[in-house]
């Protein structure tokens, strides 16, 4: 496998990431039409941890980091790596070594869709990362990849420079020209929860909120006591 480093791709914005890392992933999900999401396989390494960076993807063989390597230095401030292989992977192929290079180049964090490992050493170290496995197995760096190309993860295109957010609930990918249209709509978004959220205080129902009980009336859906249910011998 034959692979190319591309440099200099273009990124979001930063004040559009930032706008956006102030944003959960479901508020950011939903305001994309419910886009986004890199599949339900990728889970935090620690808890109560939310970041958003600029992509810079890696596309390696399966059991080896030699492209991760690679890519470190193509790394910088506000940037958040991006892992997957070309099939299949749970070998450990990111641990404290590599988070400890990034770090000091500015990276926010990792996304990879493959095995990590040193997971105390890296919550130790405040590395916030997210991947499909842990294992302590080791790798090798004998094969060529890419780095800085579209990658696919959970069936998402992410591109270099594309915003990833990632935090309790998954990692979300925010198309890099999309950035400040999703961050002002993930705002709108917060407002009308906000304001969701104080009716429901108050005792509001969703229900009547939403205006769900004429869609329930729509959809054919009945009100009955349990005895009539019962009576009609539905229930015990």
């Amino acid at each position: 496998m034959s692979g190319v480093i591309v440099t200099g791709p273009p990124k979001a914005d930063a004040k559009d990431v930032e706008a956006i890392a102030g944003h959960g992933t479901a508020t950011v999900h939903e305001a994309m039409g419910r886009t986004g999401l890199l599949g339900t396989r990728l889970r935090p390494i620690q808890q109560g941890v939310r970041v958003a960076g600029t992509a810079v993807t890696v596309l390696s063989w399966p059991g080896d980091n030699l492209m991760i390597h690679a890519a470190v230095e193509q790394c910088g401030e506000g940037d958040l790596l991006v892992v997957t292989t070309t099939s299949p992977s749970t070998d450990g192929m990111f641990g404290e070594l590599f988070a400890t290079a990034l770090q000091r180049r500015g990276v926010r964090g990792l996304v990879i869709n493959a095995g990590i490992r040193d997971t105390a050493e890296l919550r130790g170290m405040g590395f916030p990362a997210w991947s499909a496995a842990v294992s302590p197995q080791g790798t090798v760096k004998a094969t060529g990849g890419s780095v800085n190309v579209p990658v696919v993860l959970g069936g998402q295109i992410v591109r270099p420079g594309d915003v990833i957010l990632a935090d309790d609930d998954g990692v979300v990918c925010v198309p890099r020209e999309d950035a400040r249209e999703v961050a002002e709509a993930s705002e709108a978004r917060e407002r009308k929860e906000a304001l969701a959220r104080a009716a429901f205080l108050e005792g509001e129902l969703g229900l009547d909120r939403y205006g769900l009980r004429e869609t329930l009336v729509r959809l054919g859906v009945t009100y009955t006591s349990y005895d009539e249910y019962a009576g009609g011998g539905a229930a015990p």
